[in-house]
């Protein structure tokens, strides 16, 4: 086995966007985040979800700080479908899914290897909104909707 890469097939997903995703960054992949088979370890994966889950959100609330988020994970969601190495740079883009639901959306995250079509991997959070002082689910407020709702992609499109 050459090492670095893994001892069995792995699928790859190159679904096209229908329209360009609202928000992405780059990651840069670090020594730190590798599993032991010298790729990406999938818990990597998670905070630069949330990365991008506040690249999207934040601006919407009219903020920089996350302390200030009104948000609460219900759901957390990744799947594998390439094996990224030491030094790779993945494109990570986030978009909200259709339908937008009363206290609650859905945000997808694309991880694409930068430079190509290989999707590496695909994410997707439950996001509710809620009201910490009162320890409640609350309605997404109505600004927020309209954006998030202009922003959705259709998740079958997606590979959801």
């Amino acid at each position: 086995m050459e090492r670095g890469r893994p001892p069995f097939p792995m699928r790859s997903s190159s679904l096209p966007s229908p329209h360009p995703w609202p928000v992405s960054r780059r990651f840069y992949v670090p020594y730190h985040d590798l599993h032991v088979l010298n790729h990406l370890n999938h818990a990597a994966y998670l905070p630069y979800m949330e990365t991008l889950r506040c690249d999207y959100y934040l601006p919407l609330v009219g903020t920089l700080d996350p302390t200030k988020l009104d948000i609460i994970i219900a759901e957390a969601t990744c799947r594998y479908f390439a094996p990224v190495v030491y030094g790779s740079e993945l494109f990570g883009e986030v978009a909200p899914a259709a339908p937008v639901g009363r206290t609650s959306f859905t945000l997808l995250y694309r991880f694409t290897l930068a430079g190509t079509t290989t999707v590496a991997a695909r994410g997707r959070t439950v996001v509710v909104c809620y009201d910490y002082s009162k320890a409640e689910k609350q309605d997404i407020p109505p600004d927020r909707r309209a954006r998030i709702e202009r922003d959705a992609v259709d998740p079958a499109t997606e590979g959801w």
